[in-house]
């Protein structure tokens, strides 16, 4: 049955833990190219903050997904699916292996088991209410709304992401349905892929340590000169794209919220919290396979190695690829 599903790998892992350069000695070895499946490389002029790939990061391999919206535009899982949708159509078409790579898990179970979003008709007035209601009694007090009538949701979304937290809140009032409850019936699709869904982790403390380098060399490397663009360009802190880690915070320093000391550990802080999100999600996904980097001790090549082995044996990529 799987052999007459087309062929996909997902590579994907909690933030900082080098996914990657993984990626790109990945698509070397199978002739593959690359759909990004992170919330922030999509967007132009936020490079540094997002850990954009650079162009001579990438090698030549071609990559979908990355520096393609405007700041000012909404980026949202619908979007996401139908763009990442059209890049499989031309990946395929080229002869090539597509390799999903990026920490959005959510992107991911879209893609991976073509999942249907909602058709609803939209609230917008309900929405509007529920916008106001933010700013006026906070984002915690929003987000409590969800725990009665959809405890999943509560439990998975943040109370910070108010344009989700108001999609699930949303998505009730206009069907009495909780979106988790949809979204469930939605993951438990058989896959039209014949893929393979690795997982690059570290242990935590690892982790951890790569994450603060990776902001402090943010930092030197001028992501506050960045946000400040960004800022003179327009963009205020309500818009999605500015609700990016490192982004936010920085702008509240800008706006003379906090110092930049504070801004950098909040920024380290709440990355490393996100890394915990990424994984609790990772761990309740189906079929994935863990590349734990300390079994390989941390030699890229003998964790490539493994990877071929496994598309291998999948039959996603021939016998002869492995050695590549």
């Amino acid at each position: 049955m799987s052999l007459n599903k087309r062929p996909l790998v997902v590579l994907t892992g909690p933030t900082s833990v080098g996914k990657t350069a993984l990626s790109i000695a990945l698509a070397k070895a199978v002739n593959g190219a690359i759909i990004s499946a992170d919330s922030m490389q999509v967007y132009k002029h936020m490079d540094i903050g997002s850990a954009k790939i650079t162009k001579e990061e990438m090698d030549g391999v071609p990559h979908y997904l990355v520096d393609v919206i405007s700041p000012f535009e909404e980026f949202h899982i619908a979007r996401f699916k139908e763009l990442a949708d059209k890049a499989l159509e031309e990946i395929y078409e080229s002869g090539k292996l597509p390799i999903v790579v990026g920490g959005t898990g959510f992107y991911i179970q879209a893609l991976l088991y073509q999942v249907e979003f909602a058709k609803q008709d939209q609230d917008f007035s309900f929405r509007s209410e529920q916008e106001a209601y933010a700013k006026e009694f906070g984002n915690h007090a929003l987000h409590e709304k969800l725990r009665d009538i959809d405890p999943i949701s509560y439990e998975k979304i943040h109370e910070n992401n108010v344009k989700r937290v108001i999609r699930a809140l949303e998505y009730y009032h206009l069907t009495k349905t909780p979106i988790s409850k949809h979204n469930e019936e939605e993951s438990q699709k058989e896959s039209p892929y014949n893929f393979a869904y690795f997982v690059l982790n570290d242990e935590r403390e690892q982790l951890y340590q790569r994450i603060d380098t990776r902001v402090d060399r943010m930092v030197q490397n001028g992501l506050v000169e960045e946000v400040q663009s960004l800022k003179a360009m327009g963009c205020t802190k309500d818009m999605v794209s500015m609700q990016g880690l490192g982004y936010k915070e920085i702008l509240d320093y800008l706006d003379g919220n906090c110092s930049l000391e504070e801004a950098i550990d909040t920024v380290k802080q709440e990355t490393r919290h996100f890394a915990k999100r990424q994984l609790t999600w990772f761990r309740r996904e189906k079929d994935v396979i863990w590349l734990n980097k300390q079994d390989f001790s941390y030699e890229e090549d003998r964790i490539l190695k493994k990877m071929l082995d496994i598309l291998s044996d999948k039959g996603i990529i021939g016998k002869g690829e492995k050695g590549h």
